[in-house]
């Protein structure tokens, strides 16, 4: 029996194979669309309902978000939201590349170092928090340290704004290492070349800096800033540690979702209400990317 040809059995097997693409894709489709697209629309559904934990809820329009103008404990969630990404931000995109720079060098031990600098990456936040909170409690080490050297307590957990500072030191401290990890692999891919003839010119350490490293990885830079911008304005878990559930004093120091968690949940909680913070977050996070991404781009053109 005579062989089908090559280019025969080829345009066989492409036709029998059109929806192989979709058939490898459907597991991951089917994992968004239950923990991702359903989730996010049914958030969005529930924003114009008057929904509770335990009953369904009628549509109430706009009347959630109206409300939110006037309820002052959105606004001080808003205030400290901000200033966690004002606060947190800057010292994640500028102190990472300095750490990258300094385990860059191939020097005996320093796979130690780099190993030490990502293990805060890996540690449960929970457990980190716990950490800290243990070391700035009023008799905590470092208030022990403090007044064996004669000064008196710091209350980092009493007061409504070393709460925050409290909890922001915590944010960048983990995360340094896993951003120095993004800084290395751009930095792998400066040229030594641009470096050499800076030196060259008679350029020092501080003005190769400023002059090579930061333009050749600026774009890193922008990545690192939108990504410490989203998880920033997101934060929970430090100043929940940190502040306590009631969010500090007064509910001081509670941030907006934190906000949403302390609304929305219990038997008596306003998932409806929950829901159109939960809205207003999400609309924020892409501005910020949105803004980040246009400043990169202004940056870009002016070059």
């Amino acid at each position: 029996m005579a062989l089908s040809s090559p280019a025969r059995r080829g345009s066989r097997v492409r036709r029998q194979l059109p929806t192989s693409p979709w058939l490898f894709a459907a597991p991951g489709l089917l994992v968004t669309a239950a923990f991702v697209l359903y989730p996010f629309v049914s958030t969005v559904v529930n924003s114009f309902t008057d929904r509770r934990t335990l009953i369904p809820g009628q549509f109430v329009g706009l009347a959630n978000y109206r409300e939110m103008l006037h309820d002052d404990a959105f606004w001080i969630a808003l205030r400290n939201s901000t200033l966690y990404i004002l606060g947190v931000v800057p010292a994640l995109v500028v102190l990472p590349l300095l750490l990258a720079l300094l385990v860059q060098k191939h020097i005996p031990g320093i796979a130690f170092f780099r190993s030490a600098f990502y293990t805060p990456v890996v540690a449960s936040i929970v457990v980190v928090g716990l950490i800290w909170v243990w070391l700035l409690d009023e008799r905590g080490l470092v208030n022990s340290l403090l007044e064996t050297l004669g000064a008196s307590p710091v209350g980092f957990l009493s007061d409504q704004w070393l709460i925050l500072v409290s909890a922001m030191t915590v944010t960048v401290w983990k995360g340094l290492g896993y951003y120095m990890i993004v800084y290395l692999a751009a930095l792998a891919n400066v040229p030594r070349e641009l470096h050499e003839a800076a030196a060259v010119d008679g350029a020092g350490a501080v003005r190769r800096f400023l002059s090579v490293t930061v333009p050749a990885v600026r774009s890193t830079m922008v990545l690192v800033a939108a990504l410490a911008s989203v998880s920033a304005f997101k934060v929970f878990s430090e100043v929940y540690l940190m502040a306590g559930p009631t969010g500090g004093p007064a509910g001081e120091d509670t941030t907006l979702v934190m906000l949403v968690q302390r609304t929305g949940t219990g038997l008596s909680g306003r998932v409806g209400y929950a829901s159109a913070i939960s809205v207003v977050v999400f609309v924020i996070t892409v501005v910020l990317m949105l803004l980040v991404l246009r400043a990169d781009r202004k940056d870009e053109a002016q070059a």
